[in-house]
């Protein structure tokens, strides 16, 4: 064949594939647009519902149509939450089933980030957590069950802008579907992607691995082993989503917690889980998980491991303890001119009597108040007592003593000083004397955890007590040492819930009988509740029609979730989501909790996340080798056999979806040093330029960085309008010199770092986040900075997506030396300083 004839060929074969391009775009597009009008119209109803409420019955109680109301109204504000998130890519696949046998095509799904059905109760949109959409993500070329086809659909706003085929079986699919087949690699397309600040789901492009982490069983722990870039964290969202929609019964009630490792880690999550269709999951960092305190600040590592150890358990139970005294004088209180007394013996008793109460300490001080006022009453009793003894021994000593008034003195011998009534009146009445309160207090204080650690840590002479009744040294009780003014650390938290498990809460009896009175009320509401909606048929609510629940089970749901609805009217219709008041409540127990960068979390830190979940029902998501808290985890085995022993279950993910091979062999080497015995994940991506390495001094920093900076963001920007995102991670002895030269770029774990194009950060402040590009400063500094350094620097240069720049300025640390001076192509043709 000529080359003419070539070219022809060639052109038609190009208008043919532009043809099959279009066509199969104008079918997607008319599908898509019924979509998105079926979610436009159930967002209509759900608003209508909000805003005007159910339509309303003939007949029935006032407490009836309320509660009509409030089922309705409450299932239109869950449904409008749900749909509001999914606006952006709201249906991203299609599966076309092989046909069978008889000739007939095969079914055809839509795969999106909800259910949605037509009028006619048909699935237009099979949501991403249904059986049905299974294959979706787990067919393979060579293991493909019964799929013939899987499509991709990438949509910008409303409109499908681009189709992706994978054939799995050509014969399989009909002549029509065969004319429009058309595609490129989704996976590899998403991962080039520019940076957005923002972590995006992956929820159309999950791969086999990430899948069974997805779906794998809720009960028990399973442990989510993934070096960087295997998409351990993302995995980890969509499994709370995908249990939420598996598992609503159970946990809709009990809610389900992110706790991840600071406030810019969680603002970068944020956004996956609403966009999953999901709204109602608690997020929180560590130093969040004590309501009313929201800690930030770090220790030294010194100070850390100390109170990430389990030592600290017993430091505050001791401190506990020290609060309930006795003194070696006993008792001595003045009450309206009369010094009341109760010896040392007696009090002992009191106390030994109130620490077998097995309840806290401030459950025990109502016990011990009420027996010290018992022993304080008696007291002022007999003193009474003796007063009107001595003038009646003075006329029976006369001998002059009427028999009738003899008979009364001995009848009075055997009777109580004072009966039921006279005791609870006395207590009553010293109760109300601030000396009588004072004193008690000064025994047995009613303490808040706050108030505990703050006085116990600004006392030596406390600290020395206690830490030696704890086994701390005398180094370590000075470490503690602080004045009772200073901020509380994210270290501080776990003790600060050891603390409130100890302590309590407040004896506040008027808020206890508020409550009971509530409580009855609730409780007879919630009985005529669960009969009004037994008895009323949901279609009457006005609620609209809801994927994958049928009307039955709607009821069903809402009987149980009766008493939510009788607390929401007495909240004055105040709509409190699960998360919410879960938050709110230390002790609420979550259904589910998710730990993600869960190789950071200490002892003390375990110790207050398995509190909130006693099913012990986790997803423990991380990676030992990127452990940089000194006081964190060496192995899974240490932290969750004391609590789940030989109960907990490990997936690995293998595959770097993030990190190009380029920099990922620099990173392996890095591995090998500080965490031998882990396996580096394989990188799928051999694109962008490898690593380059710099050397700037010091004192040059302020000139050079800038113009490295500037440079990087041309390189990541090109074609890219709003996109892209450039990190420098500096060591903590250059980070002050590195913000200097910066001043224009965020710096620090806030969420307002992740609006801004150039952000400085410490490797601490890194973990878990990426970038287009990174800059890494002072990687010697890093090494040296922390006893897990290595992993520090391992972690640093695993959160570029594209680039890397090594800065440092002298010579490099021996982690790092073998590949990169080794290699010509790590030094670019021109740069500070040379390399």
């Amino acid at each position: 064949m000529g080359s003419r004839q070539a070219d022809i060929v060639k052109s038609r074969s190009e208008n043919a594939s532009e043809r099959s391009r279009e066509a199969a775009l104008r079918e997607e597009q008319e599908y898509v647009s019924r979509v998105y009008e079926r979610l436009d119209t159930e967002r209509d109803q759900a608003e209508r519902t909000l805003r005007e409420g159910p339509a309303t019955r003939g007949g029935g109680s006032v407490l009836q149509a309320r509660l009509e109301r409030a089922v309705a109204t409450d299932e239109a504000a869950r449904r409008l939450d749900g749909l509001t998130g999914v606006e952006r890519g709201l249906c991203f696949g299609r599966i076309d089933h092989a046909a069978g046998g008889d000739g007939r095509p095969g079914d055809t799904f839509y795969i999106g980030r909800i259910g949605l059905r037509d009028d006619d109760r048909e699935p237009l949109l099979i949501d991403w957590r249904a059986t049905a959409a299974r294959p979706f993500y787990t067919a393979t070329p060579t293991s493909p069950g019964t799929l013939a086809r899987r499509r991709h659909l990438h949509l910008r706003l409303r409109e499908v802008v681009r189709i992706d085929d994978e054939v799995f079986d050509l014969d399989g699919l009909s002549a029509a579907d065969q004319s429009t087949i058309v595609g490129e690699a989704a996976l590899l397309a998403t991962l080039r992607r520019g940076r957005t600040g923002r972590m995006s789901d992956v929820v159309a492009t999950i791969q086999a691995e990430q899948d069974r982490v997805i779906r794998a069983g809720l009960p028990g722990v399973l442990v989510v082993q993934g070096g960087p870039g295997t998409g351990k964290t993302v995995a980890a969202l969509h499994r709370a989503a995908y249990l939420l929609y598996t598992h609503r019964d159970v946990l809709e009630r009990r809610g389900v917690l992110v706790v991840g490792p600071n406030a810019t880690f969680m603002r970068y999550i944020e956004q996956v889980l609403p966009g999953l269709g999901e709204t109602d999951v608690a997020l929180a960092t560590v130093g969040e998980l004590f309501p009313g305190v929201h800690a930030t600040a770090a220790e030294t590592p010194e100070v850390a491991v100390l109170k990430g150890g389990l030592r600290m358990a017993g430091l505050v139970g001791a401190a506990v303890a020290d609060r309930q005294r006795v003194p070696d004088g006993g008792l001595e209180v003045v009450s309206d001119g009369m010094t009341l007394r109760v010896d040392r013996e007696r009090l002992l008793k009191i106390r030994d009597r109130a620490r077998e109460l097995r309840a806290p300490h401030n459950v025990q001080r109502r016990l011990f108040v009420h027996d010290v006022l018992d022993a304080l009453a008696l007291d002022r009793a007999e003193q009474f007592d003796r007063m009107t003894d001595e003038p009646l021994e003075q006329i029976l000593s006369s001998g002059s003593v009427p028999e009738w008034l003899q008979e009364l003195l001995e009848e009075a011998e055997d009777q109580p000083l004072m009966d039921e009534t006279d005791l609870r009146m006395a207590k009553e009445a010293l109760w109300q004397e601030a000396p009588v309160r004072e004193a008690i207090d000064e025994l047995w204080p009613e303490l808040t955890p706050q108030r505990l650690l703050a006085e116990l840590f600004a006392d030596r002479e406390a600290l020395a007590k206690v830490g030696a009744e704890a086994g701390l040294t005398s180094a370590e009780q000075a470490a503690l040492h602080r004045p009772s003014s200073r901020e509380w650390t994210v270290s501080d938290v776990p003790l600060l819930d050891e603390a409130a498990e100890l302590l309590g809460a407040l004896d506040d009896a008027a808020e206890r009988a508020r409550r009971r009175a509530a409580e009855r009320e609730r409780d007879s509401e919630e009985r005529y509740a669960r009969e009004v909606i037994q008895s009323t048929g949901i279609e009457t609510l006005g609620i609209p029609e809801i994927d994958q629940v049928d009307a039955r089970e709607l009821a069903e749901r809402h009987v149980e979730d009766a008493l939510d609805l009788a607390e929401r009217q007495h909240d004055r219709g105040l709509r409190l989501t699960t998360a919410q008041r879960a938050a709110a409540d230390r002790e609420w127990a979550y259904g589910h909790v998710i730990v993600d960068e869960a190789q950071e979390l200490s002892e003390m830190a375990w110790r207050t996340v398995m509190r909130r979940v006693p099913t012990r029902s986790l997803t423990v998501v991380g990676d030992i080798a990127q452990t940089g808290n000194p006081a964190g985890a060496r192995s899974w085995g240490a932290m969750l056999d004391r609590y789940v022993p030989g109960r907990w279950r490990e997936q690995r993910l293998m595959v770097n979806y993030r990190t190009p091979a380029a920099i990922m062999r620099v990173a392996a080497d890095v591995l090998v040093r500080v965490a031998p015995d882990q396996i580096p994940p394989e990188p799928v991506r051999d694109d962008g330029p490898p690593p380059a390495v710099l050397r700037i001094a010091a004192d040059e920093l302020g000139g050079e960085l800038p113009r490295l900076v500037e440079s990087e963001l041309a390189e990541i920007g090109a074609g890219r309008a709003g996109e892209g995102r450039l990190a420098v991670v500096a060591s903590a002895a250059r980070h002050a010199a590195v913000r200097a030269a910066l001043p224009d770029a965020e710096a620090g774990a806030t969420p307002e770092a992740l609006d801004s194009q150039v952000v400085v950060l410490t490797t601490e402040e890194s973990k878990g986040l990426e970038f287009d590009s990174v800059i890494v400063v002072d990687p010697a500094g890093i090494v040296a900075g922390s006893p897990r350094g290595g992993q520090d620097l391992y972690v640093a240069i695993t959160r570029a997506t594209r680039r890397l720049t090594i800065v440092h300025e002298g010579v490099l640390p021996d982690i790092l030396r073998t590949r990169m001076a080794g290699d010509p192509r790590q030094s670019p043709p021109s740069g500070p300083s040379g390399a």
